[in-house]
């Protein structure tokens, strides 16, 4: 891993250097991407199916598009009790976690009469998108799917790329049959996000779309933001270690790796006041990467987006952490809670030496998925709050208006809307008039 010395120059050019990573940055797919979303929408399930068999060496049908109960238990099986078992503790988990997140309508009645409050309604029907392939996620089914049951979605559909033969991954059915998902339709890429945002015979249209993918499911998500709501467009993983003298090199190390295996794009930083240690963490990386399976990618990762920078300062490692918003921040020094109390920008703080990341990825109840690419300087992670809407509700009697008819009127008439300024005074016309 690179070695830098913290300068105002050093830090711009490493946030031009992570900002590269983004979506954004991948226009020459939007036409690919834009034109297969124009032919679903023209011709449904025809291109849907063509696409499948295209880009995933499957002949889909409509008999054969949708996964059934059969296949989900043949899954469950397939999956085996232990691994049944550490996926529902940890589905309890986030459910309790997110439990916690749920709102409620609430109404403030005033002795003058008037009544304000707000309306919480959960969203219809809401997609999930899931990858497929070699990769198998079912942590991220439970994170996506949990938050939209907990808010009280009536209807979560979720899509995912079957294999050539026309199967699902087992642990991500079970997965999906544990979170509660309520159809399964084997479809992916951009025709399915396009499926999902504009309907087929098949598929139906949802309110929301939601969950990771790569280039081209986070362009059409982008693509199709507006004919439906999304949660985000996803970047790379990444995470940002702070850590003083007390932390535990081999620990570091460990963390650091376990973001940057995820994918040659994945950034993992360490930010240290020691650099005795930031030479022990550089020499444990190697002796990681050397023997872990995903050793190729890891070094890739490490190579292109991997950065030990040595600050004077824990202050000044602070302010590093909230300019580069890391989807991931952990925190090992030997007071993590005060820092954590300055930090502004990140998607989720570990805090303490046995507070890894993965902790959160998989079991601990806090949604995994996060804002990436220094987004989390304005968005949140994943929450029950992106799977409902809120309405405002306004009362007033005559008696309550009387008082305040004159200031509507003003303020309506100084914008020159008379129209608005009417609609009040109508109400307080003497009969006959």
């Amino acid at each position: 891993m690179r070695m830098i010395h913290i300068s105002k120059d050093t830090i711009s050019g490493l946030l031009d250097d992570l900002l590269k990573r983004s979506p954004n940055n991948y226009e020459q797919y939007t036409q690919t991407v834009n034109a297969i979303i124009d032919r679903v929408r023209r011709e449904g399930d025809a291109a849907l199916f063509d696409y499948t068999r295209q880009f995933d060496g499957y002949d889909l049908t409509p008999q054969t598009i949708k996964v059934t109960e059969d296949e989900i238990r043949e899954a469950c099986d397939a999956v085996g009790e232990e691994l049944m078992g550490v996926i529902t503790r940890a589905a309890e988990n986030i459910r309790a976690y997110h439990e916690k997140q749920r709102q409620y309508s609430w109404f403030d009645s005033r002795p003058d009469g008037s009544i304000l409050g707000q309306k919480v309604t959960p969203l219809s029907r809401v997609g999930v998108y899931v990858p497929g392939g070699k990769a198998a996620y079912p942590s991220s089914v439970l994170m996506n799917i949990l938050p939209a049951k907990v808010a009280g979605v009536s209807e979560v559909i979720m899509v995912t790329p079957p294999g050539k033969d026309g199967k699902i991954n087992p642990g991500t059915l079970a997965a999906a049959r544990i979170a509660g998902a309520d159809r399964i339709y084997k479809v992916g890429g951009a025709q399915a996000v396009a499926a999902l945002a504009f309907g087929t015979a098949c598929v139906p249209k949802v309110d929301k779309i939601v969950g990771p993918g790569n280039i081209f499911v986070a362009l059409a998500k982008k693509a199709v933001y507006g004919f439906v709501s999304i949660d985000s467009i996803a970047g790379p993983s990444e995470i940002l270690v702070i850590a003083d003298e007390t932390a535990n090199p081999r620990y570091v190390a460990a963390d650091l790796l376990s973001q940057a295996e995820h994918d040659e794009l994945a950034s993992a930083i360490l930010v240290t006041t020691s650099e005795k240690l930031a030479k022990k963490v550089s020499r444990e990386v190697d002796g990681f990467v050397s023997r872990l399976s995903r050793k190729d990618i890891l070094q890739r990762s490490l190579d292109n987006y991997g950065y030990i920078l040595i600050a004077d300062s824990l202050d000044e490692a602070v302010d590093i952490a909230n300019e580069i918003a890391s989807e991931h921040l952990e925190i090992v020094t030997a007071d993590p809670f005060e820092l954590m109390t300055r930090i502004r920008n990140a998607g989720a703080i570990f805090m303490g030496a046995y507070s890894s990341e993965p902790l959160g990825d998989y079991f601990a109840g806090p949604n995994h998925v996060l804002p990436t690419n220094g987004t989390a300087k304005f968005f949140s992670p994943l929450s029950v709050d992106d799977f409902i809407k809120k309405s405002s509700i306004i009362y007033y009697s005559k008696e309550a208006l009387a008082p305040v008819k004159d200031d509507i009127i003003r303020f309506a008439q100084a914008e020159s809307l008379t129209a608005h300024a009417n609609s009040i005074k109508v109400r307080f016309e003497k009969q006959g008039e």
